[in-house]
């Protein structure tokens, strides 16, 4: 059959949400475009109700994902970056229309990505000894600072930086063992909604990472206040809407992470996203007496 007479099969693109793929509950979609005004596809347009079902999802697999050991996460967040690479022709043709760029910048833009999520992954067994460690204290205790991770984050992506942008706010957040909850670029949702595609056929957990397309104009204000969401990242919110999620999440204490203007994610990371959704947790314990010398360990 001859492409002329063939049909086009096009991609029907749905929410990732605890391992599965839903549409919206609320039935909506909305029109994605190209730089150039063009249709690309429709995606969800994800409601309340949807975030709700997410916070759900990611609080049913945080105790099993932060309880897994760091090396597995290590091993598993590095299996994402294989199914990544895999699928590496399709995410350059995705974040080649969503950003307006030729094809060699977007490939470079996914090559960085992929490289980002191997960086990641490297650090899941080493943040502990550079944030934790024994502390001296006066007197016969050892004392014992470890990293822990937050709990549930959501994550407002940049809007601007489809796919390295993202890998860049998502990775740090589960390879500290937290899960998320991600409202994708409004503008540029598809390179999120095939990542989730990416990460279903991966060895993560369902509900580690649950991704929504639509509006976070909508959706923050519910995530922010939700009591059982306990961070926040403000990276891809305006200042507008920054300001207002900064104040609805003090409710319940939040862990807020600011946005910075002008990052740039082609830049090398630190380890200062990973570290803004850790807690510090110090155990005190009693040395022991070895015998009738006295001597102690």
């Amino acid at each position: 059959m001859s492409d002329a007479t063939r049909l086009n099969v096009f991609k029907t693109y749905k929410l990732y949400v605890g391992g599965k793929f839903p549409r919206s509950e609320s039935g909506r979609v909305y029109e994605v475009t190209d730089s150039k005004g063009n249709w690309l596809a429709n995606a969800p347009l994800s409601s309340r109700k949807d975030a709700r079902d997410a916070v759900v999802a990611a609080r049913k697999a945080f105790g099993g994902w932060a309880g897994a050991t760091a090396y597995n996460r290590g091993q598993i967040l590095y299996r994402v970056a294989e199914m990544l690479e895999g699928r590496r022709e399709q995410f350059v043709r995705e974040v080649a229309e969503a950003e307006g760029l030729s094809k060699s910048k977007a490939a470079a833009q996914v090559d960085a990505a992929i490289d980002r999520w191997v960086w990641y992954a490297g650090w899941t067994d080493k943040i502990a000894q550079v944030v934790g460690g024994a502390n001296p204290v006066a007197g016969p205790y050892f004392n014992l600072s470890t990293p822990e991770p937050t709990g549930v984050v959501t994550v407002v992506a940049p809007q601007e930086s489809s796919f390295l942008g993202l890998v860049s706010v998502i990775a740090p957040v589960i390879a500290t063992g937290n899960t998320a909850v991600v409202i994708a670029s409004e503008k540029a949702p598809l390179p999120a909604l095939s990542l989730g595609e990416v990460l279903a056929t991966s060895d993560l957990p369902g509900g580690v990472v649950n991704l929504l397309s639509g509006k976070a104009a909508e959706m923050g204000p519910h995530l922010a206040s939700h009591l059982d969401v306990n961070a926040i990242d403000l990276t891809g919110a305006d200042a507008d809407l920054a300001r207002e999620l900064e104040v609805a999440a003090a409710e319940n204490l939040k862990r807020v992470l600011r946005p910075r203007r002008g990052e740039d994610f082609a830049e090398s990371p630190g380890t200062d996203r990973m570290t803004a959704f850790l807690e510090t947790k110090t155990v005190w314990h009693p040395t022991g007496s070895l015998g009738a010398s006295g001597s102690s360990y």
